[in-house]
């Protein structure tokens, strides 16, 4: 092998990888429709489509997850068949997923280091695992303890161990599948260095996003699927960020978004004060004290990891609260079960939807009642009222545009978008008080995001009074009445939307006060 066909790693050099007449069948469903598409050495190349349009699934078909119903992948012109992600990583396929391929009970090392050979034979070698982890933490800026359990980490430092599982094993090609999804702006920044370098290396890579300004920003080529079919492939030159979101869903799409001016009610939701702690039981949120008003939209911002999830659990009666006091329209539900807290009318949608949002092995029609399935109209005298439930799901299937073959389908076998769809539409349906919301469009595409936003200004117009957590910076800006923002859990200050700029809330997340940058225009939502 000539050092031309060699990576700075020593991996194999992909030219060029070519899918033809990709085609994926399941029962009732038809995920992927006859595809091509290839990616080459040096590029990134964008998949782009709806929540359900094939994505995930034709991936699925190159990283050896699943096994196609026709067609056939050729690497470097050569035929090739991959019948495991054993045989991809041994082509030099690596995959970042979606839904994180960790095991929780185990240290990042073990993670890390499953499925690879050891050095010491049947006895692990983590302590040159952990070694080699910190030297790619270093490099990349990925800081993550080598010793920490999964189940301890938040999102984001879960999404780090993603990408340096990916790294670790020197992938030549690389599918990245909404990698950016749980990465604040300036993590968005180092992680496009990294792409960049990789790029610059001969790395191909293959990127899924629904964030259209990413899309614009890293890539050189975007191909779209529509309903498991490819609709064509265009270079990122060619090509408007307006133009491509009409061309992926098929219409017009908004690409902003206007408050309607209301007038703000009275508060429902205070906290007072409020303290808890993180799995390791040290300090998570910190004497934390705001209101959430009827009619408004509080934006909680922040980078990934800084008590926003503890926060919401600690609200919703699923974390422990140290101190302080939680408040639902003046009465006290500080140390409230979280069902008892759900039957004072408080919605929850969580930003773990595939763990904490949703049954997996449970049809969308269950999922959809989880909250309510032993109440009426969803139950009497002990019995499920089943043509109640079924109605119920198929209007909610129906307005919030869940694609999926029917009701009866396990919920776990529909993709992440459409996963998010079920829980906001259970979540919303119930016409609650008070909603707090985490990542509420994380992972959806630009149809989706736009319908959920629409979702969330139709609930502040109706009285509901909102707490969006979101780390996307101009999502929290575009649809926030006002922008609380929180920093190794204490709450650094409250901005109002017409005194918002990214730099002051830049400052803010990162532990400083903001107060002396200027007021700039407020940007619209970028998709």
């Amino acid at each position: 092998m000539t050092e031309e066909n060699k990576l700075p790693s020593g991996h194999t050099r992909i030219d060029t990888l070519e899918m033809r007449g990709i085609t994926k069948r399941f029962p009732g469903v038809l995920a992927s429709d006859n595809v091509n598409f290839d990616v080459k050495s040096g590029e990134v190349h964008a998949l782009l489509g709806e929540n359900g349009a094939g994505k995930s699934t034709l991936m699925k078909v190159l990283y050896g997850m699943y096994e196609p119903s026709e067609g056939e992948i050729f690497l470097n012109g050569k035929k090739i068949t991959i019948d495991s992600p054993t045989d991809a990583i041994n082509h030099g396929i690596g995959m970042i997923h979606q839904h994180f391929m960790l095991v929780e009970t185990l240290t990042v090392a073990e993670n890390v280091a499953l499925g690879l050979p050891s050095s010491k034979g049947f006895l692990t070698d983590l302590d040159k695992v952990s070694e080699r982890i910190l030297e790619l933490a270093d490099i990349y800026g990925l800081q993550i303890d080598p010793s920490a359990y999964i189940w301890q980490l938040s999102v984001g430092q879960q999404q780090r161990v993603e990408i340096i599982k990916a790294l670790y094993r020197g992938a030549a090609l690389l599918i990245l599948d909404e990698p950016t999804a749980v990465l604040t702006p300036q993590e968005v920044d180092e992680f496009f260095v990294i792409m960049r370098q990789m790029v610059a290396d001969g790395h191909g890579l293959i990127f899924i996003s629904h964030k259209l300004h990413e899309i614009m920003n890293i890539c050189d080529r975007v191909t779209i699927l529509r309903d498991g079919a490819k609709v064509g492939t265009k270079n990122i030159a060619d090509i408007t960020k307006s133009e491509l979101a009409n061309w992926m869903v098929g219409r017009e799409v908004s690409m902003t978004r206007e408050l309607e001016d209301i007038e703000r009610g009275k508060s429902r939701l205070t906290l007072e004060n409020l303290s808890c702690d993180n799995e390791r039981e040290l300090p998570a949120v910190k004497d934390f004290s705001l209101n959430v008003h009827s009619g408004e939209i509080l934006g909680l911002a922040g980078i990934s990891g800084n008590g926003q999830r503890e926060l919401a659990e600690a609200i919703t009666g699923l974390r422990e609260i140290k101190g302080g006091k939680v408040l639902l329209e003046d009465e006290d539900i500080t140390h409230v079960r979280p069902g008892e807290v759900t039957e004072r009318m408080l919605s929850y949608i969580p930003e773990e939807r595939m763990r904490d949002g949703m049954i997996k092995d449970f049809t969308i029609a269950e999922n959809m009642v989880l909250r309510e399935h032993h109440i009426p109209p969803f139950a009497e005298k002990g019995f499920l009222m089943l043509k109640k439930i079924a109605s119920h799901s198929d209007d909610l299937i129906k307005k919030f545009r869940v694609k999926t073959p029917s009701r009866e389908t396990k919920a776990g076998t529909l993709s992440g978008g459409n996963i998010q769809k079920v829980v906001l539409a259970r979540e919303i349906s119930r016409n609650p008080r008070v909603l707090i919301a985490a990542q509420p469009t994380r992972g959806l595409d630009v149809g989706a995001t736009e319908y959920v936003h629409e979702q969330l200004l139709k609930q502040r117009g109706e009285g509901t009074a909102i707490m969006m957590i979101s780390e996307d910076l101009d999502e929290v800006m575009a649809l926030s009445d006002r922008i609380a923002v929180i920093c190794e859990g204490e709450l650094m200050g409250i901005v109002d939307r017409a005194d918002a700029t990214p730099q002051k809330l830049g400052l803010m997340m990162a532990g400083e006060s903001g107060e002396e940058e200027e007021r700039e225009t407020k940007p619209s939502l970028t998709l």
